[in-house]
C-alpha cells in the first residue's frame, strides 16, 4: 500500500502546540522571514480577485447509489432489498428521472435547483483499485501512479505559487492533506483560524503576552551560520508573524471571534466550524488559493449503513449549504468553487451486514455560483455493472481535474496532470 502523497517531505513545525491547534509549514525551505511580510502583503493585495478552490473529501468511499439512488432502475430494489430508499423519501433528480436525492442531501438538491451544483453520477477511472489507500492516493496525486509523492494541487502551487506565502495552500486539518503536498512551495496546516494560539502550562495574561513577544525576538537572534539554529529562528519569527496575522480571529472575553452572517449547524463538529472560519478568512482578504479538508464521519459503510450514512450526509450537506450562503452574503461566492469527492463508490449489491462493500465508480459534486449547474457524464445504469458487480465510470477524475485547472484556476493542466490531454475535459462553468 503506497503511503499518502507528501509523506517524508521536510517540514518545519511552528511553535504552536496546545489544545485544539496545530500549524505547520511543509516544503518551505525557501521561505525566508525577511520577505515574509511583504510576500503576504503582496499576495493579499490580489486576494479579492483570486479564485479559490476548496476540496472536500468524503473519507472511506461514499455510497453513490445512496447519494443518488437509482429508484427508477428495476434492478435497484432487487440488489438492495434492505438499503433501498423508501418511496417518496427523497426529491427527484431533475436531470435523470431514474435518480433520487438521498433525503439528507436535500441542501445539495436545493442548490442544484438554483443551478449551483454540478453532479457527476459515475466518476472514477479505468481498472479501478478497491484499496482505500491506493485509490485515494490516485485521486490525491492526480494520476494512477503509486510512485508520485506530490499532490495534484501541490504541483499546481509549485507552478504558480510564491515562496513567501504558506497560506496559498491551506489544509484545514491537524496535518497536511496529501493533495496539497508540494515539492518547492510552502503550504500550511491549521485546525481553524480561531484556534491558532500559543499555549504553555501555567502561563496566561501579561506573562503570556511577554511569551509571545519573546518568541518573536527569538527570530532576530544571530544563528552564526548554523542551519539548525537558522531553521528554528525562521520558524519562531514566522510563527509570531502569523500570530499577528490571525489575531482578529482569536476569541476575546469568551466571545466568538468568527461571526457569520448565516447560521451553521450547531454542535462541536469541526467541519462547520472550519467552513465558517474559511469564509471569514476569505472575507478578511487572506491570500488563499487552494484549501483542502475532510467532511465529517466515515463513509466505509460495510455494516449498519442506513443510519450512519444518513447522519454524516446531513451534517456535510447542511454545512456546505451554510458555507455557500455565507459566501453569498459576503459577496464572495463568485470567487469560490467547492469540489466534493470520494475515493470510490460501493458495490451495487448490499452485503449481509446491512451495508455495502468497496466498489468502483462513485459520485462527485462541484458547488458554486459559477458552475454550469448541469450533470457531468451520465448515470451508467445497473444493467451494465462490471465483472465484480460495481458501477462503471462514465467520467474520469483526471478529466475533471483538467477542467478545474484550466477553466477555474487558469493554468495548463498538461504541466500538472500526467497525460492530461488524453482525458475529456467536461464543461464545468457557465
Amino acid at each position: 500500500m503506497p503511503m499518502p502523497a507528501g509523506t517524508g517531505l521536510d517540514r518545519r513545525t511552528f511553535v504552536a502546540r496546545g489544545v485544539g491547534l496545530a500549524l505547520a509549514v511543509y516544503g518551505g525551505a525557501a521561505l525566508r522571514p525577511q520577505v515574509f511580510d511583504e510576500g503576504i502583503a503582496a499576495a493579499a493585495a490580489a486576494g479579492p480577485q483570486q479564485k479559490v478552490l476548496v476540496s472536500v473529501f468524503l473519507d472511506g468511499g461514499a455510497d453513490s447509489l445512496s447519494l443518488l439512488a437509482p429508484t427508477g432502475d428495476p434492478l435497484y430494489r432487487q440488489l438492495r432489498p434492505r438499503l433501498a430508499l423508501a418511496e417518496g423519501s427523497g426529491s427527484a433528480f431533475t436531470e435523470d428521472p431514474r435518480l433520487t436525492w438521498h433525503p439528507s442531501l436535500a441542501p445539495l438538491a436545493q442548490l442544484h435547483g438554483e443551478g449551483k451544483v454540478n453532479v457527476i453520477p459515475g466518476i472514477g477511472y479505468d481498472d479501478p483499485n478497491q484499496s482505500h489507500f491506493t485509490s485515494r492516493h490516485y485521486w490525491e496525486v492526480g494520476a494512477a501512479d503509486e510512485r508520485l509523492a506530490t499532490g495534484w494541487l501541490g504541483r499546481y502551487l509549485d507552478r504558480v505559487g510564491r515562496h513567501d506565502n504558506p497560506l496559498q495552500g491551506l489544509s484545514l486539518d491537524w496535518s497536511l492533506q496529501p493533495s496539497l503536498a508540494t515539492a518547492r512551495m510552502p503550504v500550511a496546516a491549521v485546525d481553524a483560524p480561531d484556534r491558532y494560539d500559543f499555549w504553555a502550562r501555567g502561563v496566561w495574561g501579561d506573562v503570556g503576552t511577554r511569551m509571545v513577544e519573546t518568541i518573536a525576538k527569538l527570530g532576530e537572534l544571530p544563528t552564526h551560520g548554523d542551519p539548525g539554529l537558522k531553521q528554528a529562528s525562521e520558524a519562531a519569527k514566522q510563527s509570531a508573524r502569523l500570530y499577528e496575522q490571525l489575531a482578529p480571529f482569536r476569541p476575546k472575553d469568551d466571545r466568538k471571534s468568527i461571526v457569520s452572517p448565516v447560521a451553521y449547524p450547531a454542535g462541536d463538529d469541526r467541519f462547520p466550524r472550519r467552513l465558517a472560519g474559511l469564509a471569514a478568512m476569505l472575507a478578511a482578504g487572506l491570500p488563499l488559493r487552494v484549501v483542502a479538508l475532510s467532511a465529517p464521519g466515515g463513509y466505509d459503510t460495510h455494516d449498519n449503513q442506513a443510519q450512519g450514512l444518513s447522519d454524516d450526509l446531513k451534517l456535510t450537506a447542511d454545512s456546505l449549504l451554510a458555507f455557500q450562503r455565507d459566501l453569498e452574503a459576503r459577496g464572495l461566492a463568485d470567487r469560490v468553487l467547492v469540489h466534493v469527492w470520494t475515493e470510490f463508490g460501493r458495490r451495487a449489491k448490499e452485503n449481509g451486514s446491512g451495508g455495502t462493500d468497496h466498489g468502483a465508480a462513485g459520485a462527485g459534486f462541484l458547488i458554486g455560483s459559477q458552475v454550469s449547474g448541469q450533470m457531468i457524464g451520465e448515470f451508467p445504469g445497473l444493467g451494465k455493472l462490471d465483472e465484480q458487480g460495481n458501477l462503471r465510470a462514465t467520467s474520469d477524475f483526471r478529466g475533471l481535474y483538467r477542467a478545474i485547472l484550466e477553466d477555474w484556476l487558469g493554468t495548463d493542466a498538461a504541466a500538472i496532470i500526467p497525460g492530461a490531454q488524453k482525458f475529456a475535459r467536461p464543461r464545468i462553468l457557465r
